[in-house]
């Protein structure tokens, strides 16, 4: 969207903030090694950038004054080896949200978006999970208690862990695969059952018609495409471990 300004629909705007989110969920979770590395509290102030196009990078910030949008947290870099791994990634979780909002509503007042189409457009955001809560595993936690039902006055948990899982993986803890040969009825209940269970890379909700694998080690579940996991790759998967979770160095 940069450059051209050619996205004026309150759908294009939100299309920008979804590319944008998913570039820095993947670098908080997926690429989570390199992104540590590039984070160098020996070089000058740097800030994490998401892209429409679901890249990020971490760079100076710009030049210009005012820069043509809104810019991130400054300085992230700075912090890294004064906290916790986890809570270093949490607390630029939490900026990057604050500043994905700052971008679409820049968006909006320079599209001239009325009261409703401003509405509409926090509406979509706000209805997937933050990054904050994708990053610190708050996600997986709310859609656990959103899982709870009451059936004929008695309730019933469905766990977004072992239990919530796609069929194959009941069986096979380490590898998940989605049979698209279903019929229309098991599918409708799979996704009643599955759907509040989040990719851990990208936050997005579980479909019945995608490939999933879920880790050996935190137990959370990723598209197989955000992990770069084919089926044919998790059949000689003895024991799954999430990139997040290979790239984990023992604390002293």
């Amino acid at each position: 969207m940069e450059g051209g300004y050619n996205h004026r629909s309150v759908e294009e705007v939100f299309r920008d903030f979804k590319g944008r989110r998913a570039g820095i969920i993947k670098a908080l979770t997926v690429d989570v090694e390199e992104f540590y590395q590039q984070c160098d509290p020996d070089k000058d102030n740097l800030c994490l950038y998401g892209f429409p196009n679901e890249t990020w990078e971490v760079n100076l910030p710009a030049e210009e004054v005012p820069p043509e949008l809104p810019e991130p947290a400054l300085g992230i870099n700075f912090a890294r080896d004064g906290m916790q791994e986890k809570d270093w990634l949490s607390l630029v979780a939490v900026h990057s949200d604050a500043w994905l909002l700052a971008v679409s509503f820049y968006f909006g007042a320079r599209f001239g978006f009325d009261r409703s189409d401003r509405k509409r457009l926090f509406n979509m955001v706000n209805e997937l999970p933050t990054i904050f809560e994708v990053v610190s595993g708050a996600a997986k936690k709310q859609a656990k208690e959103k899982s709870t039902v009451t059936i004929n006055g008695s309730s019933k948990s469905k766990s977004t862990g072992k239990v919530q899982q796609p069929p194959e993986a009941r069986a096979n803890m380490s590898k998940s695969v989605v049979p698209k040969d279903e019929d229309d009825t098991l599918d409708e209940e799979e996704d009643e059952e599955h759907g509040d269970t989040l990719c851990g890379a990208c936050g997005e909700n579980y479909s019945h018609d995608e490939f999933w694998i879920g880790c050996d080690i935190c137990e959370k579940w990723f598209h197989g495409k955000c992990v770069k996991i084919t089926p044919a790759r998790a059949e000689h998967i003895k024991q799954y471990k999430c990139p997040s979770c290979s790239n984990k160095r023992p604390r002293p």
